[in-house]
């Protein structure tokens, strides 16, 4: 008992001590900063997700994952801070970094919550929620503006991919906030916050986009994964219900993820 609480404690604290994680320097093109303004939406919504499954069974291995997803962040923003690009001014970046550290905060604390009192403060929670749709729109709109810098590159398929993941990994966050949460509505977002039946909709379309123009070999394989996939968990995004199977839910979610990973990479690599 005493080595499971230790173990928590570490990871609690990993969550503490991420703002202090320095890297070293490196220079970096403009299409890397861009997939690191990318990798640092994706894991944001990752650590909610988790976070959700976290606060309804205080799971260790859960915690985990939150810890690895903010990590994971951490260093997409340290990646961003220090890059050479120089496509974004200090204080935007500067800005970014606040209003995750603001996030960081609250996810420690709502950590806590569960840990101390079994269930977590609701509204905490939605204030978590709320700054992890505010963080979002930020980077959002921070990526936007290097997309126009003219020091990246522009490839349609890349960016559907890229919204696509973007978009499962909300639709991920909010699906396990309506399974785990005593209250429906824990995951509120922003007041234009999208409901999941139509982001299943709009996934629809990114798929399409993604899926126009040559496909051979890996890609074509990926591709046709991931499509069978998002096939396969897309009646639940449409249609939620309580008799559907979350853990299977949140695996196929995982593995659209990582084949949207997976596409992207080889998009790249054949432009």
């Amino acid at each position: 008992m005493n080595d499971a609480r230790l173990r928590v404690r570490s990871l609690v604290a990993a969550l503490i001590l991420l703002a202090l994680t320095s890297l070293t320097a490196r220079a970096e093109t403009g299409d890397g900063f861009l997939a690191d303004l990318h990798n640092f939406r994706v894991s944001n919504y990752l650590a909610l997700d988790a976070y959700y499954r976290f606060s309804a069974t205080g799971d260790t291995d859960t915690l985990n994952e939150i810890v690895g997803s903010i990590n994971e962040a951490n260093t997409s923003m340290n990646d961003l801070a220090e890059s050479t690009v120089g496509i974004l001014s200090e204080e935007q970046v500067e800005g970014l970094n606040q209003a995750f550290d603001t996030f960081k905060n609250l996810m420690r604390d709502n950590i806590n919550d569960v840990r101390n009192t079994g269930y977590p403060d609701l509204r905490l929670v939605s204030d978590m929620a709320n700054q992890a749709s505010a963080l979002s729109e930020k980077a959002t709109a921070l990526y936007v503006i290097a997309q126009d810098s003219g020091e990246t590159g522009d490839n349609p398929r890349v960016e559907a991919a890229r919204s696509a993941a973007i978009t499962m990994a909300q639709m991920m966050a909010k699906y396990s906030a309506r399974t785990h949460s005593t209250v429906a509505q824990t995951f509120q977002g922003s007041s234009s916050d999208i409901p999941l039946d139509q982001q299943a909709l709009e996934f629809d379309a990114l798929l399409s986009e993604i899926n126009k123009g040559s496909s051979e070999g890996q890609l074509n394989t990926a591709l046709n994964d991931l499509s069978s996939k998002w096939q396969f968990i897309r009646g639940s995004y449409i249609n939620y219900n309580d008799n559907n199977v979350s853990f299977v839910i949140d695996r196929y979610s995982k593995g659209i993820l990582q084949g949207l990973s997976t596409a992207i990479e080889l998009l790249q690599e054949n432009a």
